[in-house]
């Protein structure tokens, strides 16, 4: 008698629910107001006369926004969460559920989806995967550009290097946003991340993949020493001090095993530099950090506490050069 078996890498899990599913796809079936990204539209959540609800890409993922009630800010798993009355796990089960996915027992599959008879359907939701299309309209360099970049010490040449060009206006797919304060786009082949260093929402947007590591193109093929760290702006800063460096998407993602063994034949020494969150009861960046450093065996980099610096970008601003970012490094070989 046949058994069937659950892969190993199936579980109630934010990222095994992505690769299976979308975020775009999560809204659309749980959001029934939600057609088109960065269209507004009324919230279902709330009682609301007017359009006031968009839902845009934001920092690597799609965002639920509603300008007329601040509050509901959600990413599609929160969204969940709040529209059922229900804790974090118990949305992960809710979408589980609805989508088929089988990722978490029966017994909690039929548990929740007769818990939720009430809201919704019981079957299984249509679903097409829906590109993000980001677009730009570029801009000239100005004296605003050049004061910004210039506290980390990256000139116009390693922007350009890096795919980083200034930015006037941008659209997610058919509709237009004006940029109302300097604004960048980082290139990655066909796709963009938008960054609006000066704005507090949507600082960040893009349609990025997992697999589009930054400043992977710019590496040389062989070399002493890599290092991997937060973001786009820490790299070019390593870069501008003499350091050969990457970055993930997302300072929570695990690099790929595949990725990995290919810089490790080509890089003598792989070392880790993600932020240090000192001011903070939970320092995100340290945690992850000394979670792949176990896991492949590489060095642990932490900007000491009394620098009151949180990443090597915010280092030589601080401290106006690379001095104290250099001796971190030699110390750490």
């Amino acid at each position: 008698m046949a058994i069937d078996r659950r892969d190993s890498n199936d579980h109630l899990h934010t990222d095994v629910i992505l690769g299976k599913i979308t975020e775009y796809d999560i809204f659309r079936y749980y959001c029934p107001n939600f057609k088109i990204l960065g269209k507004k539209f009324k919230s279902d959540l709330r009682q609301d006369n007017s359009p006031t609800v968009s839902i845009v890409p934001y920092n690597g993922k799609l965002l639920y926004k509603d300008f007329g009630s601040p509050d509901h800010t959600f990413d599609c798993f929160n969204y969940v969460k709040f529209k059922y009355s229900c804790d974090f796990y118990s949305a992960l089960n809710i979408i589980d559920s609805d989508f088929n996915l089988n990722l978490s027992s029966k017994k909690d599959g039929i548990k929740f989806t007769m818990g939720l008879m009430a809201y919704r359907q019981n079957k299984t939701p249509a679903y097409t995967k829906t590109e993000v299309i980001l677009k730009k309209k570029r801009r000239q360099w100005t004296r605003d550009d050049a004061k910004f970049w210039s506290k980390y010490f990256v000139s116009k040449k390693i922007l350009t290097m890096f795919g980083v060009e200034p930015i006037s206006h941008f659209w997610v797919n058919s509709t237009r946003f004006t940029c109302k304060s300097v604004t960048y786009a980082f290139r990655f082949k066909n796709r963009y991340k938008i960054y609006s260093p000066y704005e507090e929402t949507n600082k960040w947007l893009s349609n990025t993949k997992k697999t589009d590591v930054q400043g992977y193109n710019q590496l040389p093929y062989k070399g002493e020493r890599l290092i991997i760290t937060s973001s786009l702006k820490d790299v070019m800063c390593l870069y501008a001090a003499g350091s050969h460096a990457i970055a993930l998407q997302s300072e929570m993602q695990i690099p790929s095993d595949k990725l990995v063994n290919e810089l490790k034949e080509r890089f003598s020494q792989i070392d880790i530099l993600y932020d240090n969150d000192f001011d903070k009861v939970t320092n995100p960046g340290q945690s992850m950090a000394k979670k792949i450093c176990d896991l492949y065996g590489f060095n642990n980099i932490c900007i000491p506490d009394y620098y009151q610096s949180k990443d090597p970008s915010d280092l030589v601003s601080k401290t106006c050069g690379f001095t104290e970012l250099k001796n971190i490094l030699n110390d750490t070989r």
